[in-house]
């Protein structure tokens, strides 16, 4: 009987002990994950990364930049996607206020449609601009659904830009200039579409940058006019 109630204790003492290191492990855990959610709150870029002494456009450095952007918001990077990145910092000097990248999935000009994703880094402009008809396309018209981050899209409209301090047009932007001011605050999911054809849009990203899926009929680059003419 003894023997039987020192193995009862003993089996009790072993399950206690047992049930307490799981339960610091899972204390553990949550407190990694708390770590590493703050961790993942980060993300921070400088103009300086993007550019040589020279003051050269270093397209590898943005690639890295977007690269850490993507992977923050577990956007499926697929083989190739890194090679299949087009950008431009509009020969401005200034990628990190300033500047473009994107995907182009299928831009089919024969049936006139097009889908492609668009990466902004945090707090980064895409440049104020339109679209006219040329070489036999139609104008394009176009929307964009915002798949992770925000994205400020300006447009035709009332100003209401005073309702939005934290949109701030860079100098390098045609001296700070833009001809519309009408702004619209789109979350993940939330969808917006040119308001008219041939009328000036441009985007701005929120503060832990932007992906953006943009359909449209089709895309001519012959067809692009950007509001600052130096960087047309």
């Amino acid at each position: 009987m003894k023997k039987l109630c020192l193995l009862s204790v003993l089996l009790i003492t072993i399950l206690f002990n047992s049930c307490a290191n799981n339960s610091e492990k899972n204390k553990t855990t949550d407190t990694t994950e708390e770590v590493n959610e703050s961790i993942k709150k980060e993300l921070n870029f400088t103009n300086e990364q993007f550019y040589d002494a020279d003051g050269q456009f270093l397209k590898e450095k943005a690639k890295d930049a977007l690269m850490e952007m993507l992977e923050y918001h577990n956007y499926p990077v697929f083989e190739g996607l890194r090679e299949k990145i087009w950008l431009t910092d509009y020969n401005q000097g200034n990628y990190a206020e300033l500047g473009l990248a994107s995907i182009m999935f299928v831009n089919n000009e024969e049936d006139q449609y097009m889908l492609m994703d668009i990466f902004l880094l945090p707090g980064q402009m895409l440049g104020e601009h339109m679209h006219f008809a040329a070489e036999g396309n139609p104008v394009k018209m176009e929307g964009w659904l915002v798949r992770h981050g925000k994205s400020y899209i300006v447009g035709v409209g009332e100003n209401n830009r005073d309702q939005f301090p934290q949109v701030v047009t860079p100098q390098s932007h045609w001296e700070g200039k833009t001809t519309t001011n009408y702004i619209i605050e789109a979350n993940e999911g939330d969808f917006a579409s040119l308001a008219e054809a041939e009328s000036p849009h441009w985007q701005m990203a929120g503060p832990e940058g932007v992906v953006i899926t943009e359909v449209g009929n089709v895309h001519t680059n012959s067809g692009v006019l950007r509001s600052d003419p130096k960087m047309n």
